[in-house]
């Protein structure tokens, strides 16, 4: 019965974690006025809309912005082994950096 407990408060802290993820890849695409979804579609072709990704958009408050360095964006996106997701941001960070 214990073990089952951990492993329900394991998935449930990675499943908060997943989330907090997601709000910083939102967060970090407002601040560079880009289009999440697009983003997204982009690195995942194949992948229908991301019901999480919808939660957050629709939930996000605008007065609560938050300055998220490149950096710190690809290594949460690897973090959670959005390598994809990743890859496509490192090319928006170029293209950005080139304006």
């Amino acid at each position: 019965m214990e073990f089952k407990s951990i492993d329900e408060q394991v998935i449930q802290k990675y499943q908060e974690d997943e989330q907090l993820m997601i709000q910083l890849f939102v967060q970090w695409c407002v601040n560079h006025e880009l289009d999440p979804n697009e983003l997204y579609a982009r690195a995942y072709p194949e992948q229908q809309e991301n019901d999480s990704l919808q939660k957050v958009l629709k939930e996000m408050d605008d007065s609560d912005q938050l300055e998220i360095d490149n950096e710190t964006m690809m290594d949460v996106l690897q973090l959670f082994g959005n390598y994809d997701l990743a890859f496509v941001l490192s090319e928006e960070i170029e293209r950005l950096s080139k304006k």
